[in-house]
């Protein structure tokens, strides 16, 4: 063999190492031009299919920013399942023509989304986090408002947007277990204090990657959910990805 083609197949090596390391690259499930946007969460193609775009959460300015990437454009569709959801939607990430990066990437680098933690792959949760982290630091779009993330402290502000999707900061005071669910308490008023709660089936995806939910006492933790509660708010988490340790800046159960 030359040393030419020592090269070539080295660099086609490389080339496949890349192609294969680049995350989110789920099954091609079709191809599309966008009409029109229905909402901040989903597209109408031009031969009438309904797409939800996955992985993220809107903010205020999601709608005029998928306008923008994606009105009149040629996509390419990419899950680990096609199957439409109750409401007739194909969910997805969506790819500009031949781009290697999604449009949810490219919305939570502009600042104009926030990530939902419902990826489960762990290559991709981690870019989309990572495209999250880096509008944050930079302060884009939502993240340049100082209350985009909510202080753990302050109950009453994280109350007033209940029934919304919210990012919480702060640390963890104590964990205690009722019945099937164990609390994450944040203040010392067990009942007006901001709490995370995790059912008991919810605790070995937390096991399994070697997190104990007692471990995360007088830690300081990011939150990500929907916020609910009366007296005292709320946010159920269900999925690994809704939380990350701060001290160590790693969401758990995924690696940046």
């Amino acid at each position: 063999m030359t040393q030419r083609l020592y090269i070539i197949v080295a660099f086609l090596l490389i080339a496949c190492r890349a192609a294969l390391a680049t995350p989110c690259q789920f099954e091609a499930q079709g191809e599309g031009r966008v009409a029109t946007i229905i909402d901040a969460r989903s597209v109408r193609l031009d031969d009438g299919r309904e797409v939800r775009i996955i992985g993220i959460e809107a903010t205020a300015t999601t709608t005029q920013a998928l306008t923008s990437l994606l009105v009149g454009r040629d996509v390419t569709l990419r899950s680990t399942d096609d199957t439409p959801d109750r409401y007739g939607r194909q969910s997805a990430l969506v790819f500009i023509d031949e781009s290697d990066k999604p449009v949810q990437a490219m919305l939570l680098a502009q600042g104009d989304a926030v990530v939902s933690a419902e990826i489960t792959d762990k290559d991709c949760a981690a870019a989309l986090l990572a495209s999250e982290a880096e509008a944050r630091r930079q302060k884009k779009g939502n993240w340049a408002d100082p209350s985009a993330i909510k202080n753990a402290e302050s109950p009453d502000d994280i109350l007033a947007g209940i029934g919304r999707f919210m990012v919480v900061e702060g640390k963890v005071l104590s964990v205690r277990q009722a019945g099937a669910t164990t609390y994450l308490n944040f203040g010392r008023n067990w009942t007006r204090g901001f709490a995370v709660t995790i059912s008991k089936r919810a605790l070995p995806a937390f096991e399994s990657v070697g997190v104990t939910i007692k471990s995360l006492e007088n830690r300081r933790i990011r939150v990500r959910g929907w916020v609910e509660g009366t007296a005292g708010p709320r946010i159920d988490v269900r999925l690994l990805g809704q939380v990350e340790l701060l001290g160590a800046n790693e969401p758990i159960g995924v690696r940046p």
